[in-house]
C-alpha cells in the first residue's frame, strides 16, 4: 500500500496535465453520464404511463436534489480536504475527514428520511405538485426517501475515492448501479405492473448496489484513504470544516431543488403538459451539464493535490485545459441538440403535441447558452476544491439562486410561458458574466505566485 500511495502521489504531481485530467475525467464523466442516463430512462419509462406521471418525476427530482445536496455537500467537503491532505502527505488527517464524513452522511440521510415521510403531502405540494400529479409523486417519493441514507453515503464514498485519484473505482460503483437501474425500470413498471412506484424502487435498489460496491473498495483495502470508527472525529470543528468546505455544493444542490420546485410551480399555471415539457427539457440539458461536471470532477483532485504540494503552475494548467475541453464539448452538444430538438422531445412524449411544442422551445433556449456553461462551472469548482468557501458559495448560488429566482418570477410575469422557458438559460448566461471577474482576480492574487 505504501508503494501504491507513493506512485499515486507522483502521478498526481508529475503526469502531463492533459493526460492526467483526461485519465481522471473519463471515469468521472462516465459516472455522471450513466447517472443522468438512468434518470432520463426513469423519465422515458414513466412518460409511457402519462403526462401527470411524467410531471411527478420532475416534482420528486426536487426532493432528490435535496438528498444530493446533503450527500454531495458532505462528500465534496471531505474530498477537498482529503485531496489537499494527501498532497501534503498528511494521511492520518485524510483518514479522519473521510471517516467522519461517512458517519455524518448516514445520520443526515436518516434525518431526511424521517422528516420527509412525516410531511410527505405538504412536501410534494411545496415542490410543485398539483392535485392530478400528487398521487404519482407520493408513490415515487416514498421509495426515494427510504433510500436517502444509502444515497447520501454512496455520494460520500464516491467523492472520497475521486479525491485520492481513484476515479476508475468510483466509476465502477456508480455505473454498475446505473446500468442495473435501466434494466429494472421496465421490469418493475410494466412486467410487475408497479407503475411509477416501480421506477422509484428500481432507483433505490440500484443505489444500494452502488453503495455496496463502493464500500467494498474500502473494506478490501483497495484505497489509500481508510474508513474506520477509530478515525471518526468527536470535535465539532472538524464537521464545521467539512460543512464549510462543502457548503458551495450544498448551496448549489439545495438551490437546484428550490429552482426545480419554483420552475414546476410556475409551469403548472399552464397545465401538466407544461410541467412535463420543462421536466423533459431539463433532463436533456442536465445530460450535457453532467458531462461538464464529470470533467470538473477529474480536474478538482488534480488542482487540490498540486495546490497542497505548492505547485500553482500546475493548478493553472489544470483549469485551462479543463475549460477548453469543456467548452468544445458544450458547443458541439448545443449544435447537435438545436438541430434535433423536436425529435428529442418527441422521443419522450410522441402522443402529446403540447408537451412537444413547449419542450422543443425550452430546449432551443438552453442550447443558446450552453457554450458558456463549462467556464462558469470550473471557476466555481476551483474556488471550492482549493478551500475558498465564501466566493465558491456565492458562485454556486448564482445559477439557480441569485440569478434564477428573480428571473423565474419576473420573466413569466412579462412573457408568460416563454418566460418560464427562458428563466434557467437566462440565469446561466448571467452566471457566466459574474464568473469572469472572479477568475481574473483569483489567478492574479492566488495562482500568480509559486509556493
Amino acid at each position: 500500500m505504501n508503494y501504491d500511495k507513493e506512485a499515486q502521489h507522483k502521478r498526481m504531481l508529475e503526469t502531463p496535465m492533459p493526460r492526467l485530467i483526461v485519465s481522471l475525467a473519463i471515469p468521472t464523466t462516465a459516472s455522471q453520464l450513466v447517472s443522468t442516463i438512468y434518470n432520463t430512462a426513469d423519465t422515458y419509462f414513466v412518460a409511457q404511463i402519462g403526462t401527470s406521471a411524467t410531471a411527478a418525476v420532475g416534482v420528486v427530482f426536487s426532493l432528490m436534489s435535496i438528498i444530493q445536496a446533503v450527500g454531495f455537500g458532505i462528500g465534496m467537503g471531505a474530498g477537498s480536504l482529503v485531496s489537499r491532505r494527501l498532497g501534503a502527505e498528511q494521511d492520518e488527517e485524510a483518514h479522519k475527514y473521510a471517516s467522519s464524513a461517512f458517519a455524518a452522511a448516514i445520520v443526515f440521510g436518516l434525518c431526511l428520511m424521517v422528516v420527509g415521510e412525516l410531511n410527505l403531502n405538504a412536501l410534494m405540494r411545496l415542490l410543485g405538485s398539483t392535485d392530478t400529479i400528487l398521487p404519482y409523486a407520493r408513490s415515487y417519493a416514498h421509495y426515494i426517501l427510504a433510500g436517502a441514507p444509502i444515497m447520501c453515503s454512496a455520494f460520500v464514498l464516491n467523492n472520497i475515492l475521486r479525491s485520492e485519484g481513484e476515479a476508475s473505482m468510483a466509476m465502477i460503483g456508480l455505473c454498475t448501479g446505473g446500468i442495473l437501474n435501466m434494466f429494472l425500470d421496465p421490469l418493475f413498471i410494466f412486467v410487475f405492473n408497479m407503475g411509477i412506484a416501480g421506477a422509484a424502487l428500481a432507483t433505490v435498489l440500484s443505489q444500494i448496489i452502488s453503495f455496496l460496491l463502493l464500500l467494498s473498495v474500502f473494506l478490501r483495502g483497495r484505497s489509500i484513504v481508510k474508513l474506520h470508527p477509530r478515525y471518526i472525529s468527536f470535535h465539532p470543528q472538524d464537521y464545521l470544516l467539512i460543512a464549510r468546505t462543502g457548503f458551495p455544493t450544498i448551496c448549489r444542490q439545495g438551490l437546484a431543488s428550490l429552482a426545480s420546485a419554483l420552475l414546476n410551480r410556475q409551469a403548472s399555471v399552464y397545465g401538466d403538459a407544461a410541467v412535463a415539457a420543462v421536466t423533459i427539457a431539463n433532463k436533456i440539458y442536465l445530460l450535457v451539464r453532467n458531462i461538464i461536471i464529470g470533467i470538473g470532477q477529474g480536474f478538482q483532485p488534480v488542482a487540490g493535490y498540486n495546490f497542497g504540494a505548492g505547485n500553482r503552475r500546475r493548478v493553472r494548467e489544470a483549469f485551462g485545459f479543463a475549460t477548453k475541453l469543456g467548452t468544445v464539448i458544450c458547443t458541439a452538444a448545443a449544435v447537435i441538440l438545436a438541430f434535433n430538438a423536436g425529435s428529442v422531445i418527441t422521443w419522450f412524449r410522441s402522443d402529446d403535441p403540447e408537451v412537444i411544442r413547449i419542450g422543443t422551445t425550452a430546449l432551443y433556449y438552453a442550447c443558446a447558452v450552453m457554450p458558456f456553461m463549462a467556464y462558469s462551472t470550473y471557476v466555481n469548482q476551483i474556488y471550492q476544491c482549493l478551500g475558498f468557501s465564501a466566493p465558491a458559495t456565492f458562485l454556486a448560488s448564482c445559477r439557480q439562486g441569485i440569478c434564477f429566482i428573480p428571473l423565474i418570477y419576473l420573466l413569466p410575469a412579462v412573457l408568460g410561458l416563454t418566460g418560464v422557458q427562458m428563466a434557467q438559460p437566462g440565469a446561466d448566461l448571467l452566471t457566466f458574466f459574474l464568473a469572469v471577474p472572479f477568475q481574473i482576480v483569483f489567478f492574479r492574487k492566488v495562482l500568480s505566485r509559486e509556493s
